[in-house]
């Protein structure tokens, strides 16, 4: 396939190259790039990430965790879980039963009590995150809590069965002793199976009492024991991401107050993480979900290690004592806020503190005895209105009292105008609040027409924050909405604005990030996934151009002496790598028809060398799929004169270009 779409990309390259060749009616530009330097640096949070565990992004995406509800602790206890052999008004004698036995006094409270009468004939069954993922050759780590209750259970067998029933892994162990005791197996696939499942069997009659049974692959991010599922961290890596926002998101918010994300129930050991409902388990009627939980395997201090592991600045979002206003609206009384606002401060020693530390002793206990030196915290996640101004005040006053250094994050609600939009920015610059959070999710003709929005922005205000955008192919909340080439060129576009304000936009990020082909909430989403692979889109494609050519510093490229914001369906901005010793401009045609650009360089030192990285596609609602990326950069050198530069844009393109 990687063959066969790089004869296509050439192809289409060439053909490209011929038709500019032939065509002498094509229209050109002339444009003036001028080194002087502008004073503007390109912070290197420019371009992020923004996770939320949307369209199971964490538990069943991220979280290579392949048992779903693997401690029992669903509102229903046995999702996810079957006994193919147990009937309900009967009582099993010719095979078992399970029920489930609480302990309200364990974060972690459920767990099954197995009783089986014929062994030959009751068997329990997890399906998966619709399905488990296998792949031949590799090997996954098995484990389960068990307590011999009575009887003469011996042993447990595990077998992995695919779509058919059929046997692909098998491995059994001896039951040993009493009291709560951890065994652990490996499997080694026999064949790769998308949709395989679990099924449990017992040698002897008895009961046992089980818990925690999990299934990870070995081959995980970095090799880390029950970690991240490698494939979908690596095309993290490969943006380079200035930033990694989390844990989102309108769950940050929850939909009531005690369904909000609380980080204190994320740390410490796995298997006493707190289980909550999903937000997004009933957020779309198109899409409902009700078996979408967090496990909370992927906590705080995995998400701080992964902005580790990544390079990014960790960014925390915390709820500011507000549900989400789209739910239930559920406001803490400010007399009430202050438990709201000691997690942040907790949160900032968690990540900070030294190991003497109420809270960095606990981040030493977990391995990282070194600080996270994390930088930013986010107030809410879009809130709005007075309610949230009010709240604001008090978490600003008593983190900068306490932690003068930290950049605070404030919102300015979902949209990117309106009343409650003017609003928000209206008290927000009396504050002098440092970083204002942007949202807007629109149509691609809407980031085309706004590639100006921040050339008009006061400087004098707070920085902005562009942490959720996406153009809807569709409409907003539509689920036919796709990652087509239409909306990654207008996000392009749009982001060529971005980076010409680099002294007023200093953190960009696209959302949501991930989405499971048979899980989704929400669409767009940057990367797919099922549980055998993953795909990127076009607008992975554009953001990663972006973030990998981003530069240092921010310089002037011009036509007629104006920036080039749409006119004649032309945008473009240009930064200089000092760090590399190169010129760096980003250009998009939107036009149906290529176009040509005459260069004028000035105040530049003439390079010799040019790279022009190519991204575009034949047609605007062309997409990438789990076959083949057909929409992906394609790169050519040339030796450049000196004096100006020429280059042919095709139509519908992203055109980068760097001059060393």
């Amino acid at each position: 396939m990687k063959t066969k779409s790089k004869i296509f990309a050439t192809a289409f390259s060439l053909s490209v190259a011929f038709f500019s060749a032939q065509n002498g009616n094509v229209k050109k530009h002339f444009l003036d790039l001028d080194g002087t330097s502008t004073n503007v640096k390109i912070q290197p949070t420019m371009y992020g990430i923004f996770f939320e565990d949307i369209n199971f992004a964490a538990d069943g995406g991220l979280y290579a965790e392949l048992i779903k509800n693997r401690s029992f602790e669903f509102d229903e206890p046995l999702t996810g879980w079957k006994q193919p052999n147990t009937k309900t008004l009967s009582p099993n004698l010719d095979s078992g039963f399970l029920t489930i036995i609480t302990d309200k006094y364990k974060t972690n409270k459920n767990y099954a009590r197995i009783t089986v009468w014929n062994d030959k004939n009751y068997s329990l069954e997890n399906e998966g995150f619709r399905g488990i993922g296998l792949h031949q050759g590799e090997k996954y780590d098995f484990s389960f809590n068990l307590e011999n209750i009575s009887g003469n259970i011996s042993a447990v067998n595990a077998s992995l069965v695919d779509e058919n029933g059929k046997v692909i892994s098998e491995v059994s162990t001896i039951i040993k002793g009493g009291g709560w005791q951890k065994y652990s197996l490996v499997f080694a696939p026999k064949s790769t199976v998308e949709k395989a499942k679990l099924q449990l069997t017992f040698t002897g009659k008895g009961v046992v009492n089980m818990d925690m049974i999990s299934l990870f692959p070995q081959d995980t991010w970095k090799g880390r024991k029950g970690g991240m599922r490698k494939d979908l961290v690596q095309k993290l890596y490969d943006l380079q991401p200035g930033f990694l926002r989390f844990p989102g998101g309108c769950i940050v918010e929850g939909r009531t107050l005690a369904e909000r994300y609380q980080w204190k129930k994320t740390i410490g050991k796995v298997e006493d993480r707190e289980n909550l409902i999903n937000k997004w388990n009933n957020g779309f009627a198109h899409r409902l979900t009700p078996d979408y939980w967090q496990s909370f395997g992927l906590g705080f201090y995995e998400y701080f290690q992964l902005s580790e592991d990544l390079g990014a600045e960790p960014l925390p979002i915390l709820s500011c004592g507000m549900a989400c206003q789209f739910n239930t609206a559920e406001l803490v009384k400010m007399e009430d806020l202050n438990p709201y606002v000691q997690d942040a401060l907790d949160l900032i020693e968690f990540a900070n503190g030294d190991s003497n530390s109420k809270w960095g002793k606990i981040r030493t206990e977990m391995g990282h005895p070194k600080p996270f030196n994390m930088k930013y915290i986010g107030v809410g996640n879009e809130q709005w209105g007075e309610d949230y101004i009010e709240r604001y005040k008090v978490f600003e006053k008593a983190i900068h009292d306490k932690y003068p250094s930290i950049q605070i994050i404030s919102g300015s609600g979902p949209s990117p105008d309106g009343e409650f939009f003017d609003y928000g920015w209206k008290e927000l610059k009396k504050l002098n609040a440092q970083i204002v959070d942007e949202h807007y999710y629109n149509s691609p003709d809407w980031f085309l027409k706004n590639a100006d929005r921040y050339d008009k922005y006061d400087r004098r205000g707070p920085k902005v924050f562009a942490g959720e955008y996406a153009a809807q192919s569709v409409g907003v909340v539509k689920p036919d909405n796709k990652n087509n080439w239409q909306t990654a060129l207008s996000e392009a576009a749009f982001m060529t604005g971005l980076e010409r304000n680099a002294d007023i936009v200093t953190m960009t990020s696209y959302a949501p990030l991930l989405a499971h082909a048979d899980g989704w909430q929400w669409t767009p989403d940057l990367i797919w996934f099922n549980n055998l692979k993953s795909y990127t889109t076009p607008n992975y494609y554009v953001q990663k151009l972006f973030s990998n050519n981003k530069g240092t510093d921010l310089i002037k490229i011009s036509e007629n002496g104006k920036v080039l914001t749409g006119q004649n369906n032309l945008y473009a901005s240009a930064v200089k790598d000092s760090k590399n010793g190169e010129t760096i401009i980003k250009l998009v045609n939107s036009n149906a028809e290529q176009t040509s650009v005459e260069i004028n360089p000035k105040n530049l030192k003439s390079g010799s060398k040019m790279t022009k990285i190519i991204l575009t596609s034949l047609g605007l609602s062309d997409e990438n799929n789990f076959q083949i990326e057909n929409i992906k950069p394609v790169e050519e050198t040339q030796v450049l004169k000196k004096g100006k530069i020429l280059v042919d844009i095709p139509a519908n393109s992203l055109v980068v270009l760097k001059i060393k």
